[in-house]
């Protein structure tokens, strides 16, 4: 057993968990404005704790290729009244996407459970919030902002450059203060990385595990999948778990999907599987 504490709750990280994705935005790249609304955003987020959930990740910034950005009044006015009423209404970790160190700390304190910020905690105090909270924090990384990030992005290494820059961040996160043990990983599927460079990261996803982390991987209907199989966003979802699948048996054990239930099944069934041998 790897238990992990969210806050209020502890996961046991040695099995599979699906975190079911509530966008509180306009324009996210597959559900915008679907549920930028708090009654709607709560009926969304029930509907994926009775499908399994173990945790919600609450975002009000899209990070999608040539998003826009918003301001800190706009991200916390969208993101904490969600935060605050699933905490009242249900007994889930909800974390927090986000990259600003005021969301970070209001959603804290009215109970949020992880931080989970797709830029690794680089912007402006960040790093000295997620630390004060004391939850635990996932780190993705991400080559450029949203509005550049898939012109043209190269290396030489991807996995290599990936690798070092989390465990880069990973370093910044213990010496302000945030335990080993309260670090996730995400390389960051879809962020400033071609088809060839998204393949080879979940191809390698063991390489993120061996270092002890444990990993997140967040890939629900992305770009890539629809390259692989030539279909629109609404009907990545086999992919999406074909992919999912992959990274579980090297490792990852956070799910960020928009289809719940589906992947709670697949994924209880092949851990099911791997206890029995």
């Amino acid at each position: 057993m790897s238990l992990m504490l969210f806050g209020d709750k502890s996961l046991d990280l040695s099995l599979p968990h699906v975190m079911g994705i509530l966008n509180v935005t306009p324009d996210s790249f597959s559900d915008g404005g679907a549920f930028n609304s708090l009654e709607l955003a709560l009926r969304q987020a029930e509907r994926m704790i009775q499908e399994g959930a173990s945790l919600i990740d609450v975002g009000g910034e899209s990070t999608r290729p040539g998003a826009a950005p918003v301001t800190i009044e706009q991200e916390v006015d969208r993101v904490l009244p969600v935060v605050e009423a699933i905490k009242k209404r249900f007994d889930i970790v909800v974390s927090v996407d986000t990259s600003t160190a005021e969301v970070m700390r209001g959603a804290a304190a009215l109970g949020a459970g992880l931080v989970n910020d797709v830029r690794a905690l680089e912007r402006e105090g960040a790093l000295l919030a997620a630390a004060d909270t004391g939850l635990p924090v996932c780190l993705m990384h991400m080559k450029g902002g949203p509005q550049t990030m898939q012109v043209q992005p190269s290396y030489v290494d991807v996995v290599d450059e990936v690798a070092g820059y989390l465990l880069s961040r990973a370093a910044e996160c213990e010496l302000a203060g945030i335990d080993r043990s309260r670090i996730i990983l995400d390389p960051g599927i879809g962020f400033g990385k071609t088809l060839e460079h998204n393949l080879s990261l979940l191809r390698n996803t063991a390489v993120f595990r061996s270092y002890g982390f444990d990993v997140l991987m967040g890939l629900s209907r992305k770009a890539m999948i629809g390259e692989v199989l030539g279909l629109p966003v609404e009907e990545r979802l086999y992919g999406t778990m074909g992919a999912n699948a992959s990274a579980y048996l090297k490792g990852a054990r956070i799910f960020r999907v928009h289809d719940v239930r589906p992947h709670v099944d697949m994924l209880a069934l092949m851990s099911r599987i791997e206890r029995e041998e």
